[in-house]
């Protein structure tokens, strides 16, 4: 069994939440969850890096001087890239380095990463979570309460609410997130988690696969 504390938004506790681990995963693989947090940071490289080969820089392709004679080593054309301003032996192209995992690898690997959460004592599950209106100052007031202010968080919401997402975005190191689209990645770059009843009881559950919308 793994347990968190329930708290309300005052940082009051309500209570504790236990659950069977194996509701989520029956074990974690740090090589899975390795391998998956390289595939999601190599899918964000831009890979828009480009130098000019030789045949790309300007300049005439004509030899700087006649072969022999002149008493100088021979050379070839100032686009030849032993020359300041010629072009690269081996330049760099764009590239696509996005690749992907089988899909059953992603969704387990976000079970794991959320189950690691728990067990090691950096979940906190909220009661219940909902804002009236767009500010940051109740978000901002609640994590002090909770003891996460100033550290990485992943706030998760069962369903997509903008009005939290607006009034936590502004908040440094917080990062707002519908259960639907959890993943690895973005639980274990978060040090703590905020989750509330309703997502995890979701996840628990299977009504929401936590991996389906994984870029």
């Amino acid at each position: 069994m793994v347990s968190a504390p329930v708290k309300d938004m005052s940082g009051k506790d309500v209570g504790t939440y236990e659950f069977d681990g194996a509701d989520l995963a029956d074990r974690i693989s740090k090589q899975l969850l390795h391998d998956v947090v390289v595939m999601y940071e190599a899918n964000a490289r831009q890979g828009s890096m480009k130098t000019k080969t030789r045949g790309e820089v300007a300049g005439n392709k004509k030899k700087l001087f006649r072969q022999k004679g002149t008493g100088n080593a021979r050379m070839g054309t100032k686009r030849s890239p032993v020359r300041r301003g010629g072009g690269h032996t081996f330049a760099k192209t764009p590239r696509d380095w996005s690749y992907r995992l089988p899909k059953k690898a992603i969704k387990i690997a976000t079970r794991m990463a959320l189950l690691s959460k728990f067990q090691d004592d950096e979940a906190i599950v909220l009661d219940s979570f909902a804002l009236s209106e767009v500010k940051t100052k109740p978000v901002s007031t609640m994590m002090k309460a909770l003891g996460v202010a100033g550290q990485s968080t992943l706030l998760v919401t069962r369903d997509q609410d903008q009005v939290v997402w607006r009034s936590s975005r502004n908040i440094q190191g917080v990062l707002v997130s519908p259960a639907r689209e959890l993943n690895a990645y973005k639980l274990l770059r978060q040090r703590r988690l905020l989750i509330t009843r309703e997502a995890i009881d979701a996840i628990r559950d299977g009504s929401l696969w936590a991996s389906e919308a994984a870029e």
